[in-house]
């Protein structure tokens, strides 16, 4: 196990090596797991038109290639077929948030105990809803894969909660589409909701937090399905392991569990038991485990590409009441990856979705594609930061609704 192991460090220097000098891409070995033949064919295309190097191809391929390229590695292994690379990464960059998830845990204890208060106060679900989705927004700015210096206090400062950081942090907000958000989900009754899930650790804490408030405190929603990635992926994405590490509590890296968070997982862990709440593959699905609409997420494709190439989640996606896609990597395959005009319409960028099923995006930019906002406000940035697209500062909520049938 010792020798293999030092084996694939030497495989991953040499990989390193390779993408610093520009090196063509080679084709993935079969490795028994999913979407090593669509890899191979799109490089092969690539290969034809000259782009088929590091600094050539095309940068969605690359980084998706890559990562797949890493698990392949470790499936071809003898003793390390089930290692996540990033999992100690992961569980590190959780325990710095620590101060942020007890505090969350009292705010549900809170909402729990005036439960009924909140059920017969529209006004007061609406500004509850606003104050979820912020949390949500910028849980994300957590990134593992993009924000790779930063530090535990770095990570408790981005996560501070409370009215005041929200309202501090509205001018941030780029796109802002909450509200017809909150509009759509009002006319829904006992819908299911999906979460195309993006960072594990505080991030996935505020996801569940979210479900767990629109199950629990509304009758617009009765289930929520969360669709994890199948293998290790852009460093910080959840994977089914990820998922049950974070509910149970006793491994949990944050000292001694409050009452109140012992409680919050307990309910998530019955909600699972009883289908409230589900993932979109058996919650024991270990790393690299086979299913048709979990491979997709870590296919190559821009999610344009989902009713040709997944059918399957194209339909799964149909029935939800509401499809919330967390984070970077899944604006820019929601978007095609295009560096758009800043001010194209969202409805526009995202395609063949449009229409298809209600979407919502929540997303801290941490790419160059942005998109529905006014080429004033972008020009203003240019201006004043211009890393403004990527230092993940700032934030979109955009949201489309389900076409008329």
């Amino acid at each position: 196990m010792l020798e293999e192991g030092k084996a694939l460090i030497g495989t991953l220097s040499r990989l390193k090596y390779d993408m610093a000098r520009d090196r063509a891409l080679e084709p993935m070995p079969a490795d028994g797991e999913a979407l090593v033949d669509e890899y191979n064919a799109e490089l092969a295309r690539l290969e034809e038109r000259g782009q088929n190097t590091w600094f050539t191809a095309p940068w969605l391929y690359a980084e998706c290639y890559l990562y797949r390229l890493l698990r392949s590695l470790f499936a071809t292994s003898e003793h390390w077929k089930l290692f996540d690379p990033f999992f100690a990464q992961k569980l590190y960059t959780y325990k710095g948030s620590g101060t942020a998830v007890h505090r969350l845990a009292v705010t549900l204890a809170e909402l729990e105990s005036e439960k009924h208060i909140i059920a017969n106060d529209p006004e007061k679900l609406k500004v509850l809803f606003h104050e979820m989705a912020q949390m949500c927004l910028w849980g994300n700015a957590t990134d593992l894969s993009l924000l790779t210096n930063m530090t535990p206090e770095d990570i408790e400062n981005l996560q501070t909660i409370g009215r005041d950081a929200q309202d501090a942090r509205k001018e941030f907000i780029l796109k802002d589409d909450q509200n017809a958000a909150w509009e759509h989900i009002t006319t829904l009754k006992d819908a299911r909701i999906d979460f195309v899930l993006d960072n594990a650790g505080f991030e996935l804490f505020t996801d569940l937090i979210f479900a767990d408030f629109l199950v629990s405190h509304t009758p617009f929603v009765s289930k929520v399905v969360f669709h994890p990635k199948s293998i290790p992926w852009f460093v910080s994405d959840v994977t089914p392991p990820d998922f049950a590490a974070l509910l149970d509590v006793t491994s949990l890296p944050l000292g001694p569990a409050s009452e109140q968070l012992e409680r919050a997982v307990a309910r998530w862990n019955a909600y699972l038991a009883d289908g409230t709440f589900a993932l979109s593959v058996p919650r024991d699905a270990a790393i690299g485990a086979q299913d048709e609409i979990v491979n997709f997420w870590t296919s190559p494709w821009p999610y344009w590409d989902i009713r040709l190439r997944a059918p399957k989640v194209w339909d799964a996606l149909c029935g939800s009441g509401l499809v919330i896609f967390k984070g970077d990597l899944n604006y820019r395959k929601l978007t095609g990856d295009v560096r758009w005009p800043v001010d194209t319409p969202f409805e526009t960028a995202v395609g063949p979705l449009a229409g298809a099923f209600p979407l919502l995006s929540l997303r801290t930019s941490k790419a160059d594609v942005v998109v529905g906002i006014p080429r004033s406000v972008a020009e203003a940035l240019d201006a004043r930061d211009e890393k403004w697209r990527t230092n993940g500062r700032y934030a979109l909520v955009s949201f489309v609704p389900r076409g008329e049938s």
